[in-house]
């Protein structure tokens, strides 16, 4: 069964790092570019980042870029996101997505194929 399953999110204080896994079923991962959205509440789902099926290309939204990182691991199906110098406004549920074409370039949530359950963080200040 084709999916995706998060894991890593939590509860930290400003400043601090969290690591978001992404565990991806292989018929996804093999074709698929893989991506984290979030979601605050009150507010759209948003492309975080983006990285291409050979890892080579990446895509930050601006308000992470320097912070977070995102990478994958060929070998496990994995897919992550290192995140730090965590602030509130990071506060949201976070989604491994998937997807093709648009996605890999021009990343909305309209061009997911593929949702994870999401993992909550929450930031305090």
């Amino acid at each position: 069964q084709a999916q995706l399953v998060e894991s890593g999110g939590g509860s930290v204080q400003a400043g601090a790092s969290l690591r978001l896994s992404c565990a991806a079923s292989a018929s996804i991962y093999s074709r698929h570019c893989m991506g984290w959205f979030r979601q605050a509440p009150g507010k759209e789902r948003e492309a975080v980042a983006i990285i291409s099926r050979g890892g080579r290309e990446t895509y930050y939204a601006d308000s992470v870029k320097g912070r977070f990182t995102i990478s994958q691991d060929n070998a496990k199906n994995m897919a992550y996101l290192q995140m730090n110098s965590l602030k509130a406004e990071d506060t949201a549920m976070y989604y491994c997505a998937a997807g093709s074409a648009y996605f890999c370039v021009r990343p909305t949530q309209n061009d997911v194929d593929y949702w994870g359950q999401g993992t909550q963080v929450t930031v305090s200040s």
